[in-house]
């Protein structure tokens, strides 16, 4: 699902990624912890081919069988747009467009079929519990329905692997633990795979594996 191998990432003078390794298997449930500053969100930025590594000539990166740091800007845009999907600590919500519209984004871009697309998004956002809220804009929601108004939006492609960075770090406990609950509904009803860093101790626990990173390497595999 995604091997990568000798990561490295510099701004500027500050060496950020030290030559990393590791391998996602499918529907694999994997969670990234660390001090600040040890590279988490930046080596899930580069898996999520949001940025590029430094160029070696042995770094790997492959999603679902591709060479992604082969493919052209309009090439992994389209893959991107196709096979993974993203959930950020703070929403990222348009707030001029209603909870169905926000979702249906993505599908609008990939330029599917509006009224499947709509259909889609209708059935997504009832499977989370949000089919009353479909015409309301973000500011109406509260800090748990716009995160998964957001969960609805990176699924909405149907992607095979879910990048979540600190999903739950703006939720209160009981939000945060029912959308921990629903990574794992997710994973048993649509087999995604996730990757997800997170401070969250209880949900980096819940994972199928843990992976440790200190100064930018990781550490060890649990």
């Amino acid at each position: 699902m995604i091997t990568a191998k000798n990561l490295h990432k510099y701004y500027d003078s500050l060496h950020v990624l030290k030559g990393v390794d590791l391998h996602i298997k499918k529907g694999e449930i994997v969670s990234i912890v660390g001090a600040s500053g040890a590279g988490k969100t930046t080596l899930l930025q580069i898996l999520g081919t949001l940025d590029l590594p430094a160029k070696q000539n042995d770094t790997v990166l492959e999603i679902n069988g591709a060479s992604v740091l082969n493919l052209k800007d309009k090439e992994l845009s389209k893959f991107r747009n196709e096979h993974l999907g993203f959930i950020f600590q703070f929403h990222q919500l348009l707030p001029e467009f209603t909870a169905l519209e926000n979702v249906c984004i993505p599908g609008f871009i990939a330029k599917r079929n509006k009224n499947e697309v709509e259909e889609e998004a209708k059935k997504l956002l009832d499977f989370l519990g949000l089919s009353h809220r479909i015409n309301h804009k973000p500011n109406e929601l509260s800090g748990g329905e716009q995160q998964r108004v957001a969960v609805a939006r990176a699924l909405i492609n149907k992607p095979s692997i879910i990048f979540a960075d600190e999903p739950s770090g703006n939720l209160d406990t009981a939000s945060a633990e029912n959308l921990h609950q629903l990574f794992f509904k997710l994973r048993d009803e649509f087999g995604q795979t996730f990757v997800i860093v997170t401070h969250n101790e209880e949900l980096a626990n819940m994972a199928d594996r843990k992976l440790v990173m200190v100064d930018g390497q990781i550490s060890n595999h649990l």
